[in-house]
């Protein structure tokens, strides 16, 4: 089951604050035993306290032509249909960032194919990705996906989930399901040849240098 509602995807869109759920209610151990004995709130419950953070990775990652809500609903369809196989049920929030990264990964890939058979998305930044901002800063918003674009899908990944998620490079490797070191070197070709990329374009570097985070984990 994936509960959808109109006040909860406000919520995730915002993201802003943590909700009341991520505060308190039961530990990711009892809600994992509550879906697997079919428990009629749990799942409303991993919802309202995962989703936002899902919602905001899925809307950064694939940035412009994104529709971050329908992907965020796809992700807890697998979440839930896999928790009784989950062997870590405390990994719970681990686990649905790597589902979420899995999905993205063939989203990744299938807006590349679309883009080589020219159906491309569309360059409209979904407004839900970020927090609103004024038309120069959406531009060089929109310059920098471009480039972003010409990642691979895992480098791409692990530059936003660093650089615009904030998560650290530990983090990253354990939802990835990839080593430290291999996360280490996909960050350093995403960040080097985006680096390349903008250091020529003046907005575009300042809003580069400001939004993104250091690369010690």
């Amino acid at each position: 089951m994936s509960p959808r509602s109109d006040a909860v995807v406000r919520r995730a869109s915002v993201a802003i604050a943590p909700p009341e759920a991520e505060r308190g209610g039961p530990d990711d151990r009892a809600l994992v035993r509550a879906l697997v004995a079919g428990e009629p709130w749990a799942a409303a419950a991993v919802w309202n306290r995962h989703a936002p953070k899902v919602f905001r990775i899925v809307a950064r990652v694939l940035g412009p032509g994104a529709d971050a809500e329908d992907l965020t609903q796809d992700v807890f369809v697998s979440v839930f249909s896999k928790v009784p196989g989950l062997r870590d049920p405390d990994a719970l929030g681990s686990f649905i960032v790597s589902v979420t990264l899995r999905m993205l990964k063939w989203e990744l890939r299938r807006r590349r194919v679309r883009r080589i058979l020219h159906f491309a998305e569309s360059a409209e930044l979904p407004e839900q990705a970020v927090e609103p901002v004024d038309s120069e800063a959406r531009e060089a918003l929109g310059r920098l996906y471009a480039i972003l674009d010409t990642l691979n899908a895992d480098d791409r990944t692990v530059f936003v989930l660093r650089h615009m998620e904030g998560m650290s490079l530990p983090e990253i490797a354990e939802a990835a399901r990839v080593s430290l070191a291999t996360v280490k070197r996909r960050l350093s070709r995403a960040t080097e040849l985006v680096s390349s990329r903008v250091e020529h374009d003046a907005s575009l570097a300042g809003y580069y240098k400001k939004g993104t985070a250091r690369d010690e984990p």
